[in-house]
């Protein structure tokens, strides 16, 4: 496979676990105010981990959802810097 094609994938992914996280912070928020079943915190923390701190960044700043978590204010913000520099150096390398 060559490089554009690789990188193409590559933003593919990102955009779209950042769009996934977005949606299921979003929906864990809705389903915590009506006292529902709620997404395992495993599971946001992870998708952070695997390209999604963006997005999850983004629903704890839009929806106020996990913010009081030391956790998610430790892993998150950690991974957003961590995804910045591999996304920078993605692009350089392109």
């Amino acid at each position: 496979m060559n490089t554009l094609l690789l990188g193409k994938l590559f933003f593919t992914f990102i955009f779209t676990v950042n769009v996934a996280t977005f949606a299921l912070y979003a929906i864990d928020k809705i389903r915590a105010i009506y006292h529902q079943w709620r997404i395992p915190e495993a599971l946001l923390l992870g998708l952070a981990v695997i390209g999604g701190a963006y997005g999850a960044g983004a629903g704890m700043l839009l929806f106020r959802h996990k913010t009081l978590h030391r956790t998610f204010r430790i892993v998150v913000p950690l991974f957003f810097v961590i995804w910045f520099v591999i996304l920078t150096l993605v692009c350089l390398a392109l």
